[in-house]
């Protein structure tokens, strides 16, 4: 495979372009940037600062990745973005780079879908598998497990953590963490059950699915304290093990979780 670069393009000297790499016209490609093998980077797209894109990725137009964080305690710091591989990126996308006074990194994992005026803010670590419409804004610091799906604008918090297959409604915003499974809808957002339809997509059996609906109506349904319920979720997690996945994001929240 032989990469090609058009003509109206710039590409840094530094710039390392893997085998098979497009970059469409008036792209723009700076001096820290990886582009792994057979990714495609469309016209009008700015690649920038310490940026390391895995191999397969397709970045539409006018996107930009890697620009310096909106971050006013920011003061040039030498962080990153990670992407990894087989990832669509759409146009407008906006993805900046980490903060010395976290990881340093942004991150985003293997086949993610992004659409449209998405934007990942500083220090955000997304998994893989996610799904993300258009105009959804995450704040700084946000975590985001794998196959998680956010509703189009749905609006998220610094510092919240979404779990693993995750669901929000149009228009949500999060303030706090969604723990994984849970669908939540509105602003502010309300838990609406389990996200069972794109369980059953994944594969998870009728009879877990349902060990998970009762792991919610435990959290959710029961009137319980937090700990009253993390208790009989011990119990439950004998019998539908993805409830310990519910127990360890518990543990875990520093936020709290929507209730």
């Amino acid at each position: 495979m032989t990469t090609a670069v058009h003509p109206s393009a710039i590409v840094h000297p530094g710039a390392r372009l893997a085998a098979g790499v497009e970059v469409g016209p008036y792209s723009i490609v700076g001096p820290k940037v990886e582009v792994g093998e057979g990714s495609w980077i469309g016209s009008h797209v700015v690649l920038d600062g310490r940026t390391r894109i895995g191999p397969g990725n397709k970045v539409f137009h006018f996107a930009s990745i890697g620009a310096p964080p909106q971050d006013k305690k920011y003061a040039g710091e030498d962080t990153a973005v990670e992407i990894g591989a087989r990832n669509t990126i759409r146009e407008y996308v906006t993805i900046n780079r980490g903060t010395a006074l976290d990881v340093g990194v942004t991150r985003v994992g293997d086949d993610n879908w992004i659409m449209a005026y998405v934007h990942v803010a500083h220090d955000c670590q997304i998994g893989s598998h996610t799904i993300f419409a258009n105009a959804c804004q995450l704040a700084g610091h946000v975590t985001v497990g794998d196959w998680a799906i956010f509703g189009a604008t749905t609006l998220v918090h610094q510092f919240v953590h979404i779990g693993a297959h995750a669901f929000t409604g149009m228009g949500t915003y999060l303030p706090q963490d969604l723990p994984p499974f849970v669908t939540a809808a509105g602003n502010m957002a309300q838990p609406y059950g389990i996200n069972s339809e794109g369980l059953k997509r994944r594969g998870f059996t009728p009879e877990t699915i349902n060990g998970l609906k009762r792991a919610y109506r435990t959290l959710y349904r029961k009137g319980l304290s937090l700990e009253e319920a993390r208790r009989k979720l011990e119990a439950q997690a004998a019998e539908c093990p993805p409830v310990r996945e519910i127990l360890g994001f518990l543990s875990r929240s520093k936020r709290g979780i929507i209730r």
